[in-house]
Formats: structure tokens, C-alpha cells, sequence
């Protein structure tokens, strides 16, 4: 998820039983599993009811390892390798124009945290990676040639770091010894930044990890194009559910949906009413789910869950607004760093 640390536990789906409630699996029917990882959701579906799962991840490795779950459900699971914010393209290129329902399942896997070779995790020393497709540039290109400016915004705003500026000097102060190549180094030099408290529950770098996972994936970006993409696919009565880890995936998703649902209302009550767009969700509960304390103590990644879910109404899908959903620039990958990964 979106701790960035070590668990030997299996992959466990977080808060699979109020995912399942939310989307009411039936037979015949279609459901897009954005975020397929270790395949919990996709196979508590097919096993809930004869329906047919559409699978994406932009991870090879999950895509692989999915391969037997195919086969055991042979005719009903569609493996595609791919990010979830391109799932209308996708789902429609296999000849599907709607689907019954859709789940994201935010954040980072487990297998993904526990694999030291991917560069997550700041308790296994790995290469710095944190490319979930294993392409583009990666988290060390972005501490080794990012300004002490833009490094220092990325986490403030991604990890949400009240040391940002700190922990940016620092970084640019030792890659003028020697650039940083693993993950180890990192989470050192963090740590020597920000402390560590006995009564802390969390890493000292743990802040600074999922801000540059969240950057170098663009993470919030294509959250905000998965979740439009989803209103595009679903058909009037089709359910959306997505389960999120941090408060930046959350704000989002309660924003487009808060949007969409016409909760959102005028910015000012003495404005005159203006003619709006149709709502094209509507609500199915107002709040957040969160998981209960008996999931939390059997898989602790359940502790910060938040599942939101909406059913689509009939109305046009709407345009995408990024400003909207409180989503806040940083740097561009581009302006650093070429095709080639350099500065």
C-alpha cells in the first residue's frame, strides 16, 4: 500500500467483503478490476457470481502471475497489461462499449513492497527504483538531477513531509559526494533528517518514499483519469468502488464525486443558481467505509483504508477538471529529465 515497508504477510484484498456489498456481483454481468495486483478482488468476483472480470495492470509481473488465475477461470478472466486511466480504450478495444461495475484498489501492492529489487520499500535495500510498469524515469534519476526547489516541493506536496525543505537540502547536499543508486542511502539520509521518536509508528522516510512513488508513477494523475474513465464505461446502474491508502487518493475520489453526485452545490449561497450538468453518479452512501477493527487486527495495511462508491446515473458523462479535484502542480518529469533517463 502506501507505507512503503516491509510485511512477510500474504497479500491480503483490503476490505474485500464491503467491496463485494458495494458492487453486488451477478451473473452475466462485466466488472473492470483496474488494479488487478495479486488478483484478490478479480477472484472474489468471478467467485461470487458467473460474471466476467477485465483485469489491468501496468505491472508485467502481476499480469504474469495472473496467467493461473486465467486458467482456473477459464473464458471469464481477461488479463490487460495497461494503466487503469486508459481502461475506456482498453475495455472498448476487446468490443465491451459499457460495463456493470469497476474497482480501484489504490496505492501499492504488498508483493510490490516485499520484492526489494522494485525499489520501494526503505526497510530492504534495492535498487531506487519505484516504476511499477518499469518504464520511464525512475526515483533515482529524480533525487540525483531534481533541484533543491522542485525535490523539496514534490515532497511536501506527495508526502505531505512538514520537513520537505530539510530533507530536499539534504539529499542535494550528499549527491555532490556520490548520486544515489539504492534505497538504503535514501532512507539513511532522510532518516538523519527528519529523526526517529521510540513512540513513532512510522519510518522517518516514509514520507519521502510515497512522494516520490507517487511522482514517478504519477500516481494522482492517473487516478484522475482512471476515475473518469470509469464514468465513461459504466452504464446507467453500473457501481464504481475504489479502496484508498493516503489522504491525497482520498480528497480526490471524494471531490469527483462530489462532483459528479451534485453535491458540490454553489461556491456562494448569495450567487444566482446557474444551470448545471445533470449529476452523472449518485450516491450510495455519503461517507466513507472504513474497514472494521477486526480486519485491521488480521492485516494491518486495512488501517488507513477508505472505500467510496457511487452508482451511475443515466446523465452524459462529464469532463475532466484536474483543478477540481484539489490536485496541485509539481514539476514535470520532462523538464529534467530526457527520454534517456539524464539530466
Amino acid at each position: 500500500m502506501s507505507d512503503g515497508g516491509r510485511s512477510n504477510a500474504p497479500h491480503i484484498p483490503v476490505m474485500l467483503a464491503d467491496v463485494l456489498d458495494v458492487l453486488r456481483p451477478r451473473d452475466g454481468a462485466v466488472y473492470v478490476d483496474g488494479t488487478f495486483g495479486a488478483g484478490g478482488y478479480t477472484r472474489a468476483l468471478l467467485g461470487s457470481a458467473d460474471c466476467a472480470v477485465l483485469a489491468i495492470d501496468r505491472d508485467p509481473s502481476a499480469i504474469l502471475r495472473g496467467r493461473a488465475l486465467a486458467t482456473e477461470f477459464a473464458g471469464r478472466l481477461t488479463l490487460i497489461e495497461g494503466c487503469f486511466g486508459d481502461m475506456a480504450r482498453l475495455v472498448r478495444a476487446l468490443g465491451h462499449e459499457t460495463v456493470d461495475g469497476v474497482v480501484l484498489d489504490l496505492g501499492v501492492s504488498s508483493m510490490q513492497l516485499d520484492e526489494a529489487e522494485r525499489g520501494f520499500s526503505f526497510q530492504q535495500d534495492g535498487p531506487l527504483d519505484m516504476r511499477m510498469g518499469g518504464e520511464g524515469p525512475s526515483a533515482a534519476d529524480v533525487v540525483n538531477h531534481f533541484d533543491e526547489g522542485d525535490l523539496a516541493r514534490i515532497i511536501a506536496v506527495y508526502g505531505e513531509e512538514k520537513r520537505a525543505r530539510a530533507v530536499a537540502k539534504a539529499i542535494v547536499a550528499a549527491r555532490t559526494q556520490v548520486e544515489f543508486k539504492r534505497t538504503l542511502e535514501l532512507a539513511e539520509t532522510v532518516a538523519r533528517v527528519i529523526g526517529r521518536r521510540p513512540q513513532d509508528r512510522i519510518h522517518p522516510a516514509t514520507r519521502t518514499f510515497q512522494a516520490l512513488r507517487i511522482f514517478v508513477n504519477d500516481e494522482l494523475g492517473e487516478l484522475a483519469r482512471g476515475l473518469s474513465a470509469a464514468e465513461d464505461l459504466l452504464h446507467e446502474g453500473g457501481r464504481l468502488a475504489t479502496v484508498t491508502f493516503h489522504s491525497l487518493e482520498d480528497r480526490a475520489v471524494k471531490r469527483f464525486l462530489t462532483a459528479r453526485t451534485g453535491r458540490a452545490g454553489r461556491a456562494n449561497r448569495h450567487m444566482p443558481e446557474r444551470d448545471e450538468a445533470a449529476p452523472s453518479f449518485r450516491e450510495i452512501e455519503h461517507k466513507a467505509r472504513k474497514a472494521p477493527e477486526a480486519e485491521i487486527e488480521n492485516n494491518p495495511r486495512a488501517r488507513s483504508a477508505k472505500l467510496r462508491a457511487a452508482e451511475r446515473t443515466g446523465a452524459p458523462a462529464l469532463p475532466l477538471d484536474l483543478a477540481s479535484l484539489g490536485l496541485r502542480a509539481v514539476p514535470s518529469l520532462d523538464r529534467h529529465i530526457s527520454a534517456g533517463g539524464q539530466a
